[in-house]
């Protein structure tokens, strides 16, 4: 089931570039003419391109995020043409030039590269982020390593040491068996003997 929620907002960065495009071509034509109030308005759309670039990255990635940034820079500066051309009355010229055109394509390619510019930063420092989160499950995953190797040396020396214990009472085992055999075959040969006395005493009789 597609996350509905999830998909309208993998959009909406890119659609809040799209508006500040499109919304900066009424600004007006001197807008490059950077005195205090027009660069004021250039900053202002600049960041809010640049925080709807971040939030897109972070929300549709890098890759899926940036063909949806694309899409929507080509499509906005089409509608902006579009607009500037069939109405150059409302934007104070008469018959528009190649010269305006190129000026109004400027600026809205500007402001989707700022778009562009906040998705990179928000990949950078979050491929640092995960790179810093890769190594500290590297040196855990090194330092669980050596316990392993130190519990399996301890395990390898506790079973050594019973294993010599298993052979030291094995040999006392043997030792005893071996006394108890020695003993044993004495008393039958004293006691072969001893018959052998008895019947020689027998014989004589």
């Amino acid at each position: 089931m597609i996350d509905v929620k999830k998909h309208l907002l993998d959009y909406f960065g890119a659609l809040l570039i799209a508006l500040m495009m499109y919304a900066s071509n009424f600004i007006g034509i001197d807008l490059f003419n950077f005195g205090s109030h027009n660069f004021t308005v250039w900053f202002v759309l600049s960041v809010f391109c640049f925080a709807s670039g971040w939030f897109l990255s972070r929300q549709a990635g890098w890759q899926y995020g940036g063909k949806i940034l694309f899409a929507v820079i080509v499509a906005t500066l089409v509608l902006s043409l579009f607009t500037i051309t069939f109405f150059n009355e409302y934007f104070g010229t008469d018959k528009i030039s190649v010269e305006n055109i190129i000026l109004y394509s400027l600026r809205n390619i500007t402001l989707g590269a700022m778009g562009f510019f906040g998705m990179a930063i928000q990949f950078i420092l979050q491929g640092k982020r995960e790179i810093l989160i890769l190594q500290e499950k590297i040196k855990m995953m090194e330092e669980a390593k050596l316990d392993y190797d130190l519990k399996g040396s301890l395990i390898i020396k506790e079973a050594e040491l019973k294993a010599k214990e298993i052979i030291s009472n094995a040999e006392l085992e043997a030792e005893k068996i071996n006394i108890t055999k020695q003993k044993t075959e004495d008393e039958l040969k004293q006691l072969i003997k001893s018959e052998i006395e008895l019947l020689k005493k027998y014989k004589e009789l």
